[in-house]
């Protein structure tokens, strides 16, 4: 008699940081992530790397709002803002709750709006020291000229 064998889901897990059984240790003594911590970072990332769904985080830094405030606040279509905000909610970056037939949204995970605030700021001083340079660059060019 055969046995059936049952196929794993494929679908995408939602984001869940529990647990440690995956950390290991490097050269330096400093916590590196296993695979499996490594792939939610990486959905993680993957998430936050649209412009409308920073746009929506955005916006809800400054606390919960309604689906109209956050096209209204964030310059979006009706339907982007629908479809961004099924993205952050099913990754658990969001949450959701109703207030009579209006949803109103807040962030679940306040750990974002540090990283945005240090990807931001890394940005910024990125983007400076290039201009810098580039400033530099143009003076020798005009002083060789």
């Amino acid at each position: 008699m055969k046995k059936s064998v049952r196929k794993r889901s494929r679908s995408k897990p939602r984001h869940q940081y529990r647990g440690t059984s995956q950390l290991g240790t490097n050269q330096l003594g400093t916590n590196q992530l296993g695979t499996v911590q490594l792939q939610a970072v990486a959905e993680l990332f993957g998430v936050l790397s649209e412009e409308s769904r920073l746009r929506i985080l955005q916006v809800l830094q400054s606390g919960p709002a309604s689906v109209s405030d956050l096209v209204e606040r964030a310059k979006l279509k009706q339907a982007n803002a629908s479809k961004q905000l099924g993205i952050l909610l099913a990754a658990g970056v969001i949450a959701r709750r109703q207030d009579g037939n209006r949803a109103i949204y807040s962030i679940a995970m306040p750990m974002v709006n540090k990283l945005c605030a240090l990807v931001c700021h890394g940005v910024a001083r990125h983007a400076a020291t290039k201009a810098v340079a580039l400033a530099g660059s143009k003076k020798a060019v005009r002083e060789i000229s």
